[in-house]
Formats: C-alpha cells, structure tokens, sequence
C-alpha cells in the first residue's frame, strides 16, 4: 500500500499571538514542523506544542529559520555559514529539551520560509544547515525539496533525506515552489488542494503554476497551518488519502 506523512508547521505564535490551530491540527497531521523561536514560537510555546504531541503519537520536527520575528522568516537574509550552522543547532537543541520533557524527541529538521527557499540552490547556506544539524545530533533526518542542494549535501554527510510536497503551493515546471509574492503561488481551492494531495502521494505528479505535469516524488505532504480553514482542509486531505487507499503515517 501507498503510504505519506502528513506533516503541519505549528507553534507558529509569541507571547500571546497565536498563528495555528495547534491542538486539532495535531488530530490530523502526523509529523509536527514546531517552530523554535526563530521565525515564531517561544519557550511555553515549544513546550505547549512538544507535549500536545507527545500526547497524540505525533512527530516532533525543529523548524529551524533565520533570525527573523518580525518577518516570519520570510525575508531573504545573508547569514555567514559558521553563525547560520551554530543557529541552526541551537534552535534544535532549544526545542529538543521541551520533547524530551514530554517524553518524546526532536525526530527531524526543516528549514522554514526563506532559508528552506534558499537552501535549493545556495550550497553554502545549505552547507550551514547540515553543519547546524551534524552538531546537534548527527542521527536527525532533514526534510526538504526533492532535487534540492540541501537533501544532496545532507546525503552526503551521512543524514537522512527525505523528500517533501506541498499540496497548497503552486510550482513552477523546474519543480521548485512558485515565490509568494507572485499571484497564485498559494492553492487556496479546498478541492483542489485535495486533488494535488491524492495525485501527489500516489503518482508523485503535480500540475505546474503554467500547467504542466512535474514529478514530485516525495515522503512527506506539507499543509500550512496557517491558512484559513487549515484544520478542516487538512482533515478533508487526510480522509480523501485514505478513501484513495493511501495510508497516511510518520515518515521516521
């Protein structure tokens, strides 16, 4: 049988904001992108998150970003390697206490925002981020964009690759993700969010922003938390995989 992770970028908050629906969506997904201070989160969010998860046999993963609060980590920034890797470690040792006080464990590293963008071809800041992971814990697999300069240098260091969709993002025909700022880079049709997710897990093809076929073959299926209706649209992929005999479970 087909089988896909579902994974969600969660504890995406400060202080008193709150981004995403944390505890029904962790009902849902089965791998958890928590962010660590970086980009969003903070302490009692790490932990708030770690612990929920624990509860629900839900992965942990560090989404680790570039120091960015007041731009979500969505801005491009210019790290020198030897910061950007010791930043790296740091978040995932940050999050790695609060897992570990749930009785669980930091299972997995993702970039977010403008580092996961930048890491496809910018070798150098890609390199940063494997050395980041090797000096947390060599044992962590990276998640990431299939044909990416991250997953290659990551394989090539000894640590697991694992390749990774996105159902509500628009791609471009080389495979990469359609930026932000352009209109339609984000699916936000219900419908066909779901279809790209079925296609995806079981074909491992995607439609293109300009309407044609790329192979996507991937691991693990992203849904954004913090999309409007993320928790009802995320429960409709997660019911239509399975209806299509795909099932859904952690990729580690």
């Amino acid at each position: 049988m087909t089988s896909i992770d579902l994974n969600a970028d969660l504890g995406e908050g400060f202080g008193r904001w709150q981004l995403t629906d944390d505890e029904r969506l962790l009902s849902v997904v089965t791998s958890a992108n928590v962010a660590c201070g970086f980009h969003a989160g903070d302490a009692a969010t790490m932990r708030r998150v770690c612990e929920q998860a624990a509860e629900r046999g839900v992965r942990i993963g560090a989404q680790v970003s570039y120091r960015d609060l007041a731009g979500f980590g969505r801005r491009a920034m210019d790290v020198p390697p030897a910061e950007l890797a010791a930043e790296v470690a740091y978040q995932i040792g940050a999050l790695a206490v609060f897992a570990r006080a749930a009785g669980t464990r930091v299972s997995y590293v993702k970039p977010h925002g403008a580092l996961y963008n930048r890491v496809v071809h910018d070798e150098e800041q890609a390199g940063a981020v494997v050395d980041g992971v090797l000096l947390a814990d060599a044992a962590l697999p990276v998640l990431g964009l299939p044909g990416s300069r991250l997953l290659e240098l990551a394989a090539k260091a000894g640590l697991g690759a694992v390749k990774e969709a996105f159902a509500d993002r628009a791609y471009t025909e080389q495979g990469t993700l359609v930026p932000r700022g352009q209109e339609g880079a984000v699916v936000t049709d219900p419908e066909a969010v779901v279809e790209r997710s079925v296609g995806l897990a079981r074909s491992g093809v995607v439609t293109s922003h300009s309407g044609v076929p790329v192979a996507v073959r991937a691991r693990s299926l992203c849904l954004h938390g913090d999309t409007p209706g993320a928790v009802e649209l995320a429960r409709l992929v997660r019911a239509r995989l399975e209806e299509s005999g795909v099932r859904v479970e952690a990729f580690v």
